[in-house]
């Protein structure tokens, strides 16, 4: 009492009992004469609930307590928390609300591409950089690999490469009127794996994103649009890269 802290208050059981009926009827009177009320088991529910009252307050005044704040439940123990504990617990709540807020954003942006994006999936992608004039072939590394998977969108007049479909800002992007060449590559089969289908798109800056999918149907969908936005010619690719004129 002496800092102010409100002490708890404690039930005590009920060490007073009430006074039982031992009176006995009278053998003179008849079956059919009323027996007197017993009273015993209404003072025992009156003095159940009078303690049920006198708990439920004494809970709620632990519960307005400013240093410890006890939670009790019936038949388990007693759990109190420190104003530390609590604050705790209240930073937590507000770390599981922004996390909340940033899962909202994705689905939203995944919505979004869904609905605006002419074309999107998930294709292995690798870049390459064209050799300038003047300078050496570049080493011949298709047998590197090194595709990771993208999730490329169709949307407007850009290319964007994601990481993964749920990210917020794309990886990378090139617009459509920077696309100067699409076309098909030999397919590959890593070790034990499907066939991947290639094709391959050219930048006027000489950047070369070499794309592919175990999918046919899916190279195909991209090609036919790629090379209808972008007019461009196909050309048939050698598998070190370099262009082969149709005879």
């Amino acid at each position: 009492m002496g800092d102010g802290t409100p002490k708890k208050l404690n039930i005590l059981p009920d060490h007073f009992s009430a006074p039982s009926s031992t009176a006995e009827s009278s053998q003179g009177d008849t079956p059919s004469s009323p027996q007197p009320k017993d009273n015993t088991s209404l003072g025992s529910h009156s003095q159940s609930r009078t303690r049920r009252n006198l708990k439920r307050a004494a809970t709620m005044l632990n519960l307005f307590t400013l240093r410890r704040l006890p939670w009790v439940s019936d038949g388990q123990e007693k759990v109190e928390l420190s104003a530390a504990e609590l604050e705790s617990l209240r930073s937590e709540l507000s770390d599981l609300e922004e996390r909340e807020a940033y899962l909202k954003a994705q689905l939203e942006h995944v919505d979004e591409v869904l609905r605006s994006a002419r074309l999107s999936g998930y294709l292995f992608i690798r870049s390459r950089w064209a050799a300038l004039p003047g300078e050496p072939p570049p080493i011949d590394d298709t047998e590197v690999d090194d595709w990771l998977p993208r999730f490329v969108v169709l949307q407007g007049p850009c290319l964007f490469f994601y990481l993964l479909s749920t990210d917020l800002s794309p990886q990378d992007s090139t617009l459509l009127a920077d696309i100067v060449e699409v076309g098909s590559l030999p397919s590959y089969t890593r070790e034990f794996d499907e066939t991947h289908y290639c094709f391959y798109i050219l930048t006027r800056q000489g950047l070369r994103f070499e794309c592919s999918s175990t999918s046919k149907t899916q190279v195909d969908s991209w090609l036919s649009v790629l090379r209808l936005d972008c007019k461009s010619e196909p050309e048939e690719r050698l598998p070190n890269g370099s262009s082969e004129a149709p005879q």
